[in-house]
């Protein structure tokens, strides 16, 4: 299937740039591998359930989204245990460390997505009840 997408060319460039200092074959290559390990990223959130500890890690432009990012945080104070914020440049890193409902953490780290001045966001499940 041939498909095109709108991405930054600095964004490209350092993408082209990873994939050929690995050594794979074609672009077309390591998109698939890049899906692959988005789709299993994603399963992982999707597919836990009950009570789970994970950290949450995102960066975002404090100008573009600080308020609305606070009242997000204030909507799920229920989970977030514990904050911390350090800046580079123009950008922000935030993490949240959180303890609550798998759906919860769910809906907090797709909120967080839902923004235009996050540009990325990272889950990951430090425990949960199976692990318990």
């Amino acid at each position: 299937m041939r498909t095109s997408f709108n991405i930054p060319d600095e964004v490209v460039a350092e993408f082209d740039r990873v994939w050929q200092d690995e050594g794979l074959e074609n672009r077309s290559r390591a998109v698939r591998e890049a899906m692959l390990e988005y789709i299993e990223a994603h399963s992982r959130l999707e597919d836990t359930s009950g009570e789970i500890v994970t950290l949450v890690g995102f960066d975002y432009r404090h100008h573009d989204v600080i308020q609305e990012l606070h009242a997000v945080q204030h909507d799920y104070q229920d989970v977030i245990l514990n904050t911390s914020h350090t800046h580079q440049g123009e950008w922000c890193l935030e993490s949240l460390f959180c303890r609550g409902s798998a759906e919860r953490v769910r809906d907090l780290t797709y909120r967080l997505r839902d923004f235009d001045g996050v540009r990325r966001v990272k889950v990951m499940v430090i425990r949960d009840e199976e692990e318990a």
